[in-house]
């Protein structure tokens, strides 16, 4: 059975997101808000929670998990990008959007894509999540908290519990979402493509 914690969208109580960081830590699958529907997380080098976030979506290895991080100098650790790509993530972050970079060796590589060894990449605007990867202190793993056949993530965490309650360790209420998926951009020194069109504004990459 998962725990249940209503934290303040606003002002996030700190003894909630300090019990949260440490759910992660212990091994724990969780779900949580951001800017783009809700996801599901665990701590980046935790091979048997990863394993079960792939068993709740039915992913294969081909999937490109993210690593939902803090600040730029927190992904320049996981990921490989120039002055000019820099430039573009700092006019644009926080915000709805995943950046797929080439990985650094810093990344899993059970985390990576297993052809073009990437990563994505998220920093969202929402407060709890920063609280939490403060209290942290590293990105967390992350994927969309996308179901089986549906194509949009879920967004009441109500449902979340009814549904998900025996196979997560917390559900985190941080209110509704959002229905809108991040905008993904493939982010390459020789070349910058917007691979899908969502919540973010895809015209400073076009």
């Amino acid at each position: 059975m998962s725990q249940f914690f209503q934290i303040h969208t606003e002002n996030p109580q700190a003894r909630l997101v300090k019990q949260a960081a440490e759910v992660i830590r212990n091994g724990g699958v969780i779900a949580y808000p951001t800017d783009c529907g809700y996801s599901l997380g665990c701590h980046l080098g935790d091979k048997s929670a990863l394993d079960r976030i792939r068993a709740i979506r039915r992913l294969d290895d081909k999937h490109n998990f993210t690593l939902v991080c803090r600040d730029l100098s927190e992904i320049s650790t996981y990921a490989r990008f120039d002055n000019r790509l820099y430039r573009l993530l700092k006019h644009n972050t926080p915000g709805p959007y995943t950046f797929i970079f080439g990985a650094t060796s810093e990344v899993p590589r059970r985390l990576l894509h297993p052809k073009r060894k990437t990563i994505g990449i998220r920093i969202p605007d929402n407060k709890i999540v920063a609280a939490l990867l403060e209290e942290l202190g590293e990105p967390i793993m992350s994927s969309s908290l996308i179901l089986p056949g549906e194509a949009e993530p879920m967004t009441d965490p109500y449902d979340i519990r009814d549904t998900l309650e025996h196979t997560l360790d917390l559900v985190i209420d941080g209110g509704f979402c959002g229905l809108l998926p991040t905008t993904v951009v493939q982010m390459d020194a020789d070349n910058i493509e917007v691979i899908r069109v969502g919540a973010g504004d895809p015209s400073p990459f076009q």
